[in-house]
């Protein structure tokens, strides 16, 4: 019988991290899920714990093991294997509190319903104190879109998707790049639905040295393609306007990373006009950001899989969705 929640866990060379987060599932109030860790083609012990983890038995757990290719093809491979009406997506380098998944799935049940896409709940940096900024209301029905973007709350959440929505929109996979921010997926879905969002903390972050931080540009332009289809979604006229103006200057800035044609742009983009009028603007990005990270974008240890940092990024670390307004270009 499958369990209504699947925890998804990708993860590359975490095994010194792994066993708290299991600890954290092994202390749920509630224990109707499934554990999915999806090993994004580790070197260190990962494969032998998850082995010895599955063998104790103590919660319903599952190891898949795939080549490195990148964290957002590692929660393509988890989904698609996911079988559970739900999935929470938890970072190797993170833990549940103990009422996680008994609160995810009362939550669901009372409110979900085809129009939502899911649960949104606050991460802590501790028990009591959230990362960024709590919702504005409690229980309030609002797109991902608005939420995050439009009324501008900060700081990364805890979100539970509906597997069915997720495995109509999986993340775009490209050919040599390992970055994709999760925006590529959140934001496309949250132009078509909402979620509810539940001032409650459940999910502990730990932001490890190597990780993302906010503004780091570097990553998307090495991963250009994947940068184009990240922003492309922020074009929509369901976003507002000041967001939507920068957002039109990286997607042009990406696209020109990614070799791709302004003609070609402007015909994707769905919003036409806007990138007609900020190709200047764009232009001006691209050339700001191939002189600052002239460095990043010639160096081999930038874009080798093993580089401890990279792999950190690519496969294991938080994916910071990137600020509408106010961030250093």
């Amino acid at each position: 019988m499958n369990k209504p929640l699947t925890i998804v866990t990708p993860t590359y060379n975490r095994a010194e991290y792994l066993p708290r987060l299991y600890r954290s599932l092994v202390a749920q109030t509630c224990h109707d899920f499934q554990w999915l860790v999806v090993d994004d083609g580790s070197t260190d012990s990962t494969p032998a714990l998850c082995e010895r983890l599955c063998a104790e038995g103590l919660i319903d757990m599952r190891y898949i093991r795939k080549e490195n290719h990148g964290k957002h093809t590692a929660l393509n491979a988890g989904i698609a294997a996911t079988n559970s009406a739900l999935v929470f997506i938890v970072d190797s380098d993170d833990y549940l509190l103990p009422d996680a998944v008994r609160r995810t799935l009362d939550t669901w049940s009372l409110f979900g319903n085809d129009r939502l896409s899911g649960i949104c709940f606050l991460r802590g940096i501790s028990e009591n104190v959230p990362l960024g900024q709590p919702f504005p209301r409690n229980e309030e029905i609002a797109s991902y879109i608005d939420m995050r973007f439009n009324r501008g709350v900060s700081g990364d959440k805890a979100e539970v998707y509906r597997t069915d929505i997720l495995k109509r929109f999986p993340f775009p996979e490209f050919e040599g790049e390992r970055f994709l921010a999760e925006d590529a997926v959140w934001a496309q879905i949250g132009l078509l639905y909402e979620m509810v969002h539940i001032n409650q903390i459940v999910y502990i972050s730990n932001y490890l040295p190597g990780g993302l931080t906010r503004g780091d540009h570097s990553i998307n332009v090495r991963s250009p393609n994947g940068s184009v289809e990240s922003v492309r979604w922020f074009l929509s006229k369901q976003v507002r306007l000041k967001v939507r103006v920068p957002m039109a200057w990286r997607y042009i800035a990406y696209g020109l990373f990614a070799k791709r044609r302004l003609s070609g742009l402007i015909k994707a983009s769905g919003a036409p006009m806007l990138v007609l009028t900020q190709i200047p603007f764009g232009l001006a990005l691209y050339l700001f950001w191939t002189r600052k990270f002239a460095d990043q974008l010639h160096s081999h240890r930038f874009v080798s899989v093993n580089d401890e940092a990279a792999s950190h990024v690519f496969s294991g670390g938080k994916t910071h969705r990137p600020r509408a307004t106010g961030d250093r270009l």
